[in-house]
Formats: C-alpha cells, sequence, structure tokens
C-alpha cells in the first residue's frame, strides 16, 4: 500500500479539524496545499486518520502475536510510540515467541482448550446517576449530510433546524410536523469555475437566523458569506474576505451581518444590497469570533489574544481588552450588553466591562483549553427578569462550569462527559443546560442545582447543541454527518 503526501496531508488536515483546531487545520492546509489536490473531502468519511492508525496497530500487533506455527496468542496491547519502534518490535516479537512456546507445552499436558467468549453488544445503554436516558422515539436520526456536521441553529419562530457541514452543503430540516422523519432541503455552496457554478468542496462553518426567522446566513471556508431564504434560495453571495470565515452573526435588529475571517479582519454587511458596509482591519492574526453588544458595536477575538471593541463609523477601536496569553475562542456579551465573557486556549475565563481596562473576573478553574461559553436568558432586559444570570463555560476538559457572574463564583462543576465538550445551550427560560461533546453524549442539566436529568448518546462527536424556540426540543450535530432532534416533551 502506497500513499501520496497530499493523501498523508489531506488526513492530517481533517484530524485536525474533528479534533476541534480548525485554525491550526486552516494554516496546515495552507501550507501543504490541499486546496489544489484533487481529493474530494466529502467522500472521506470521519476520524479517517485514526482508523487507518487503528489498524496499523492492529497489524503490528497481528505480526507480534501470530506465531510461525499460525497460532495466534493474546498480547498486551502495542502504545502508538512502540509501535513504530523496530527494537521494541522486534524485542515483543521475541518475548512472544518464547511464551508462545512454553503455553503450547503446557497445553498439550492437560488437553483443555482455552475459549474466549464475545459480548455482542447491539447497543449502548447509559446508566447515569438520576437521570433519564432520553428513549429512541423521542429522538430523531436526521441523515443526508456526506460529512461532519460543525454547527447547527434552529430558527426563532417555527421548528426549522439549519445545519452545516464539511460537505460544502447547509441544510434546512423542517421539524414542523411532528411525524418522526424531516423534509431536508440542500443549500449547496458552489463557486464560479471555467464559467460554470461546481461545488466548492469547502466546509460550511457558521450559520444564523435573522431575529424572524426568514432569512439564513451562512459563513464557508471558501471564504464567502450567503444568505438564503427559508425556501433555501440563494439571496445573496457576500465576497469581500481573503480566505475562510470564522463566525457570522445578524444584529437583533436585522440589517446587518457581522462577520470574521482568517483575513484577520471582521465585516459589517448590509443585509438588503450585500455589500460591504465597513471593513475593520485591527487584529494581527485571524479573527476567530464576533459578537454584538448592540446593532452597530460590535466585538471581536483572535489569536493575537487580543479583544476589540468596534462600532459602525469609527476608523479605530472605542476598547481594546488585552490579558489573556493564548489565542481566544470565543466571546459573548451578556443579555444587555454590558459585561462581554472571553475564554481562550490560556485555560481562562475572564469577564470584561466597558468602564476599566482590565477584566473584571479573571476566572481560573478549568485545566484545559475552554472552547466555548453562553449566558443565560436571565436576569434584567430579559424575558425572566427573576432569575439570576449564570455564565457557562464548555472546556477540552471534559467538564462544563457554571458561574455566578457578580461575584465570579463556580457554583456548578458537571462532570459526566468523558471527552472534549465543544458546545453548550440554554434553554430560554434559563432553567436547564445541554451539553455536547466528543464522548458522542448530549446532556441536560438542571440550572439550579447542578444535578443530570436527561442524556442521549448519537452516533458520532458532537459539535453543536441547540434549543428550539419553546425549549421542547434539543437540535445536535455530529462529527459523523449526523444531525439529531430530541423531543423532550412528556
Amino acid at each position: 500500500m502506497s500513499f501520496g503526501s497530499d493523501e498523508v496531508n489531506f488526513l492530517v488536515y481533517r484530524y485536525l479539524q474533528e479534533s476541534g483546531f480548525v485554525h491550526s487545520a486552516y494554516t496546515f492546509g495552507i501550507e501543504s496545499h490541499i486546496s489544489q489536490s484533487n481529493i474530494n473531502g466529502a467522500l472521506v468519511p470521519p476520524a479517517a486518520l485514526l482508523s487507518i492508525i487503528q489498524k496499523g496497530l492492529q497489524y503490528t500487533e497481528a505480526e507480534i502475536s501470530i506465531g510461525e506455527d499460525g497460532s495466534e496468542k493474546q498480547i498486551e496491547s502495542l502504545s502508538l510510540i512502540d509501535a513504530v519502534l523496530p527494537d521494541v518490535v522486534e524485542s515483543r516479537k521475541q518475548a512472544q515467541s518464547k511464551t508462545t512456546q512454553v503455553k503450547t507445552e503446557a497445553a498439550s499436558t492437560n488437553g483443555e482448550e482455552n475459549s474466549n467468549t464475545v459480548g455482542n453488544h447491539t447497543g449502548e445503554t447509559m446508566e447515569v446517576d438520576g437521570s433519564v436516558e432520553i428513549p429512541s422515539n423521542k429522538s430523531t436520526v436526521l441523515r443526508g449530510h456526506e460529512s461532519e456536521v460543525f454547527i447547527c441553529a434552529w430558527n426563532p419562530v417555527n421548528d426549522l433546524l439549519a445545519s452545516g457541514s464539511g460537505d460544502s452543503t447547509a441544510r434546512i430540516w423542517n421539524m414542523n410536523d411532528n411525524t418522526g422523519s424531516a423534509n431536508q432541503l440542500v443549500l449547496r455552496h458552489c463557486i464560479q469555475k471555467g464559467g460554470a457554478e461546481v461545488p466548492s468542496n469547502k466546509d460550511v462553518t457558521s450559520l444564523d437566523w435573522n431575529f424572524d426567522g426568514t432569512y439564513l446566513a451562512t459563513g464557508s471556508y471558501d471564504g464567502y458569506a450567503r444568505l438564503w431564504s427559508t425556501e433555501g434560495r440563494l439571496l445573496n453571495t457576500l465576497g469581500q474576505h481573503k480566505g475562510p470565515i470564522f463566525a457570522l452573526k445578524w444584529n437583533k435588529q436585522g440589517n446587518y451581518i457581522l462577520s470574521a475571517g482568517v483575513d484577520k479582519t471582521t465585516i459589517i454587511w448590509d443585509a438588503s444590497s450585500g455589500r460591504c458596509t465597513q471593513q475593520f482591519s485591527f487584529h494581527s492574526a485571524p479573527a476567530l469570533d464576533v459578537d454584538w453588544q448592540t446593532n452597530t458595536s460590535f466585538a471581536s477575538c483572535s489569536t493575537d489574544q487580543c479583544i476589540q471593541v468596534n462600532k459602525l463609523g469609527c476608523d479605530r477601536p472605542i476598547k481594546t481588552f488585552q490579558g489573556h496569553t493564548n489565542e481566544v475562542n470565543a466571546i459573548k456579551w451578556d443579555p444587555q450588553g454590558n459585561l462581554l465573557a472571553s475564554c481562550s486556549d490560556d485555560m481562562t475565563l475572564k469577564i470584561w466591562s466597558m468602564k476599566q481596562d482590565t477584566c473584571v473576573h479573571d476566572l481560573q478553574a478549568h485545566s484545559k483549553e475552554i472552547y466555548t461559553i453562553k449566558w443565560s436568558p436571565t436576569g434584567p432586559g430579559t424575558d425572566n427578569p427573576n432569575a439570576s444570570l449564570i455564565l457557562a463555560s464548555a472546556s477540552f476538559d471534559s467538564t462544563v462550569r457554571l458561574w455566578e457572574v457578580e461575584r465570579g463564583t463556580c457554583i456548578h462543576t458537571l462532570t459526566k462527559h468523558q471527552e472534549p465538550v465543544y458546545s453548550v445551550a440554554f434553554s430560554p427560560d434559563g432553567k436547564y443546560l445541554a451539553s455536547g461533546s466528543f464522548d458522542k453524549c448530549v446532556h441536560i442539566w438542571n440550572v439550579n442545582s447542578g444535578a443530570l436529568v436527561h442524556s442521549y448518546r448519537g452516533t458520532g462527536g458532537i459539535f453543536e447543541v441547540c434549543w428550539n424556540h419553546r425549549g421542547d426540543k434539543v437540535g445536535a450535530s455530529a462529527s459523523d454527518g449526523s444531525v439529531f432532534v430530541l423531543d423532550l416533551r412528556k
């Protein structure tokens, strides 16, 4: 078997993406010229690199465990490094050969045969203290995407679920009829090539509905943002970024769209015309996330470790926050736009105020990178004014933490996940939190008590979780190309 360098590079690139290192993946992809190869990424299954490595390990173990006479003996599993060290492999072969000789002689004296009983597990049952596993008749699995699904979002007024994937499509799933199945609209992201429209073969990495659910905006690794109708019709293509778009958000009024790109810039787009209203070039490295503070002001964060606050019409930042010591992955304004939360690969979560230059709180409790954060829809100025404002953080340390922000204290640490947690989302009333992890599980927690109340195990690592506008359905998207909807109605 032989591999071309393009193939190896593509598998490494895909592995970095699936592991959440999307920015490293982009840099590696550029340097290795993946875009110039003729590999169709949509045909490459998730976890392909891990799969081929595991098979290689199994082959090496088989070489050691099978004797010259064809007999097979159990051996201790090889580590990945041991498997590529010739001296270690050879010594294990010799040791196994000696063991095989001794065991063969011993077996011939008692006439007994060893038999291995292998359990046939047709399904997995989760036993989680006090929680109720969501039954299969309360889950709808939506198949159609041909690659990992990075993001999903519910329409704010009805049960249309949008999803974005590595297969260069977004899809709109109609879950309004409650029949247990869903019609899907396929939103193909194409580019002009040789006078014809061809699939871009680039990931759809961001999407957002406008406030009344009439339009869907998507951002892609092909450098374009696109505007779609709820019927799946392409209305406009927004082309000003020079490279992948990492984040994209509508403002509350619905007249502007904001995007962040690898080209170090953020752009405010006029939603009605599709034109670039203003481009901001204040970061010194790729911009990773953006969030509106008001209808005309916003914050952006970057791998340059800085956070900028900009305003439409201003030619320089109105505020710069510095203090993180590694790239800043996500930022979120609280519901009133007073406090800005940020999370970073430096394992810290920070709270900022426009009234001061230094952070209000520097929250250090996670033991690995913090991937994302969400504010609860509670407190003054929200539909739930009598409930306290809570901040949730999701980390690669497999935990979710809930923070009482006024005092800067962690009130709950949610620890049932076994792999990095990529997404958290509060229910519309703020009483529940959904979390999704690469352990394939979606957990739903009681925010007040920190208790786990529902659990569901999917078939792939979970990239995104989201609640519908009524708070009775949770959508999730996964690394194996699946999208699923959990019905929480009793």
